[in-house]
């Protein structure tokens, strides 16, 4: 669970762009960029070389 506080100060390491959560996932979407940036043990890992590739369809509207 990341803390509503943090989620709403956190942005896309490469567009600046606000992150959708995925708690299922356990991850935070850039729709902009096509990147999930991975949650471990609560803390958002931030680093565009960890995120992974999300295909066009996965992203939000």
């Amino acid at each position: 669970m990341i803390d509503a506080w943090l989620l709403d100060r956190l942005v896309c390491p490469a567009t600046r762009t606000p992150l959708r959560h995925d708690e299922g996932a356990g991850e935070l979407i850039s729709d902009a960029a096509g990147l999930a940036y991975p949650i471990r043990d609560g803390i958002p890992v931030m680093l565009i070389e960890e995120a992974r590739r999300i295909e066009p369809d996965q992203r939000a509207p």
